[in-house]
């Protein structure tokens, strides 16, 4: 008899810039990779989504539902769960139909995963709308999920501290794309990116304005060396916002460069071609820039935190926040040592042993 997992691929079509959404693609195909005998995996999309069979080629099957995403993570708030069955459903996301089932007796089970606690920590840095609608699918994960995974045991702690998911709780770690690497046009991209010849990155995503401008301030004393400060995923209606936190920093114009969320390959390309990553993200987040920089073995300083702590390990240099403009000084006069620290740590992260802990968890289940 054979045993289908069901994942949930809920942002298909925006997998280049989502990384959440290139989470989904990147599981699924290493579950199909490390499918164990007598295993297959199928999808459940919402109605509207891009074809999935190149993008995840191997899928025994695909169920569509009858919704568009945003109709269908509506009725999945309100929990009902329209024509998506039952049986082995595993989520990448908190987007899951999260209903009443019959685990023991049925064989029914649901597992949801949580990347980011920035809804709970710091909801004012997001939409209302993302805010109301993480927090109550979190509520609906409290009654009916039969685990949550997290991919961090800060993320655990952080749950065990205000949710009763008592032993439901995994960690399984995320990692970047399974090819992330510079692309055979990376010397085009480069150019196309007008990237400056000697300069430090860091990413405005996930990182709120105390982080950059904490980021602004380390950076700054290491200007005499003509560095520049590359600031990547800066929406196009925050760049005025931007500039003043560097100015107020002491960095001026002229070293600071400023551009838009970008696509794997570019940022690849950016990250491979940076003296250092620099991070500030204080929240309970998982930090897909740091774990891409470590896959490329980039020289990271993070601000010293539990998720970067366990993240980087001794991967990087981590430091309070009046310790970072040191952190910064000390990698930089030394980046072949960080460079090989960083990319020893960086082998850690795969997608396969994730996928290989994934269907541990359905099988314990």
């Amino acid at each position: 008899m054979t045993a289908t997992l069901r994942v949930v691929i809920e942002q298909a079509s925006a997998q280049s810039f989502s990384d959440q959404a290139t989470a989904g693609l990147e599981a699924a195909r290493a579950l199909l990779r490390m499918a164990p005998d007598g295993c297959e995996v199928a999808a459940i999309v919402p109605n509207g989504e891009a074809d999935l069979a190149p993008l995840v080629p191997g899928l025994s099957s695909v169920r569509v539902a009858p919704l568009a995403r945003r109709e269908l993570l509506a009725a999945w708030q309100l929990g009902v769960a329209p024509s998506t069955g039952g049986g082995f459903i595993h989520s990448t996301t908190l987007a899951a139909p999260l209903v009443r089932h019959d685990r023991v007796n049925d064989g029914d089970q649901t597992v949801v995963t949580l990347w980011d606690l920035r809804p709970w920590e710091a909801g004012a840095e997001l939409a209302r709308t993302a805010v109301t609608w993480n927090r109550a699918m979190l509520k609906r994960a409290v009654k009916h999920a039969d685990a949550i995974v997290v991919p961090t045991f800060a993320h655990a702690a952080r749950l065990d501290e205000e949710w009763s998911f008592g032993d439901r709780v995994r960690v399984v770690a995320g990692a970047a794309p399974e090819w992330f690497r510079e692309p055979s046009d990376a010397d085009a991209r480069a150019r196309d990116l007008a990237l400056p010849e000697r300069y430090l990155v860091t990413d405005a995503t996930s990182a709120p304005s105390d982080g950059l401008a904490k980021t602004f301030a380390a950076a700054a004393p290491q200007l005499h060396d003509d560095l520049t400060v590359l600031v990547i995923g800066v929406p196009t209606d925050q760049e005025d916002a931007v500039r003043d936190l560097a100015s107020a920093a002491g960095i001026p114009e002229r070293a600071l460069q400023l551009r838009p969320a970008l696509d794997a390959a570019d940022r690849a390309v950016v990250l491979a071609r940076s003296h250092l990553l620099v991070s500030a993200v204080s929240r309970t987040t998982w930090p897909w820039r740091v774990v891409e920089a470590l896959t490329l073995g980039v020289p990271v300083v993070a601000l010293d935190t539990p998720s970067h702590r366990e993240v980087i390990a001794d991967g990087g240099v981590l430091a309070d926040a009046d310790g970072m403009a040191d952190a910064v000084a000390q990698v930089l006069a030394d980046t072949d040592r960080y460079r090989v620290l960083s990319a020893d740590r960086g082998r850690a992260y795969s997608w396969d042993s994730s996928a290989e802990r994934i269907w541990q968890l359905h099988a314990e289940l």
